[in-house]
């Protein structure tokens, strides 16, 4: 059953999501800040685990048809609601002039998902308000101009940079039935999207931060000896713009006399293929596979290593991360962290002063992580420094006061 008070509808690609604890937490928060709402889910869970934050979600969650074909009657039905609807259309000219730029599967599902949406959401809500630019924003739109009713969208990443401009800068017009407003959490990815807007004040930096009374006090780390075993751990989807393949190249170029081992936490369809990686270079005994992980199971992980390692470069599809929030909770418990230069990376670690930011080539990560190793004093000030910033800066809860100020003006437009 869908919640009759909630006054917004969150559209997000899928719930709950282990790599999407920044949704989970963000979304808990709005909630406990008084804002009513469900969630609206474009796809099942795929995930054996779940975050202990995915439980303190109150309101329903709905699945809209992922595939149409899965609930056809569903679908039917759904569409001759949406038919009936003042805003159909309006909102199948703008999909049809969509298609023709986009003639895929993924955009006829789009639609037919958001015609469900359209017609399943309760009297009470006011507005839609979407997690990704790409794919979920689109279904909010569509069903947003078949109920005219105002929508926003938060973007990330991949939906930044992956999707064509043309459909960006749809998004961020009036003229278009753009957003309300949009929100990102990096400053890089919030001067892009405003270059594309009619209004550039439609787009707002809000930082993810971090919700620190989820996370347990850092540990009384005492110095690690220079020659004593050097435990690094990455936690990270195994896709190519986390760049695991060429930190598991560096691991080849370090000294002997380097006692090393690292510990990776993540799925991700590159997995056997790293492992073969490190099976041919023969240290596949170095190496601990820990997989998907709930954030406790995570968090105490961090805790036992000495180096924390995101070595994220851009992927050939354009794909980048943002900022992500693993380098803040990496820095929540004191520990070094080294990664690139990529993306927003910089807005948090000043390479030198809150952790090193390598170039990703083998030499250059291997080099960074023998400097680490060799002087866990600099490694140990470079930490506390990231703490403190991420206490004095990157806290979650003036975000959430920036997105819940806006959430509240858009569903008073329609009020």
């Amino acid at each position: 059953m869908t919640s009759p008070s909630s006054n917004l509808a969150v559209v997000v690609k899928g719930w709950p999501r282990l790599s999407e604890t920044f949704i989970a937490q963000e979304l808990v928060a709005l909630q406990e800040a008084g804002h009513r709402f469900d969630i609206w889910s474009l796809r099942h869970p795929t995930d054996t685990k779940r975050h202990p934050l995915h439980d303190r979600f109150t309101g329903q969650v709905r699945y809209l048809p992922e595939y149409l074909y899965d609930e056809p009657k569903r679908v039917w039905a759904a569409r001759a609601v949406a038919q009936s609807l003042p805003g159909y259309a309006e909102a199948y000219r703008i999909w049809r002039q969509d298609l023709k730029r986009d003639l895929t599967p993924n955009r006829i599902r789009r639609f037919g998902q958001a015609c469900v949406l359209a017609a399943e959401l309760p009297a009470s809500v006011q507005g839609l308000y979407a997690h990704f630019m790409h794919t979920p924003s689109s279904v909010a739109r569509y069903a947003a101009i078949m109920r005219g009713l105002p929508w926003s969208f938060s973007a990330h990443a991949k939906d930044i940079w992956t999707s064509p401009v043309w459909e960006k800068r749809e998004k961020l017009q009036a003229a278009t039935h753009g957003a309300a407003f949009g929100a990102t959490c990096t400053e890089i990815g919030a001067e892009h999207l405003r270059g594309l807007a009619d209004d550039p004040s439609r787009m707002e930096l809000i930082y993810h931060g971090l919700d620190l009374s989820r996370f347990p006090e850092p540990p009384k780390r005492a110095l690690r000896v220079a020659d004593g075993p050097f435990h690094m751990i990455s936690v990270g989807r195994l896709v190519e713009k986390k760049g695991f393949d060429r930190l598991i190249a560096s691991f080849a170029l370090l000294p002997d006399r380097l006692d090393w081992h690292w510990t990776h936490i993540g799925g991700g369809g590159l997995g056997d293929l790293l492992r073969e990686q490190a099976q041919d270079a023969g240290f596949a005994d170095r190496i601990t596979w820990k997989g998907a992980c709930d954030q406790p199971e995570v968090i105490e992980a961090m805790r036992k290593a000495d180096l924390f390692v995101l070595p994220s470069r851009i992927a050939a599809d354009g794909d980048r991360d943002g900022l992500p929030n693993v380098l803040m909770e990496a820095a929540s418990q004191l520990l070094p962290i080294l990664s690139t230069p990529i993306s927003a990376i910089p807005e948090f670690i000043k390479t030198g002063t809150h952790g090193i930011l390598s170039d990703d080539e083998p030499s250059a990560l291997a080099a960074a992580i023998e400097d680490l190793a060799a002087d866990p004093q600099q490694a140990a000030q470079m930490a506390r420094a990231a703490h403190d910033r991420l206490i004095a800066e990157f806290q979650m809860n003036p975000g959430i006061a920036r997105l819940s100020k806006r959430l509240n003006a858009l569903c008073m437009e329609t009020a």
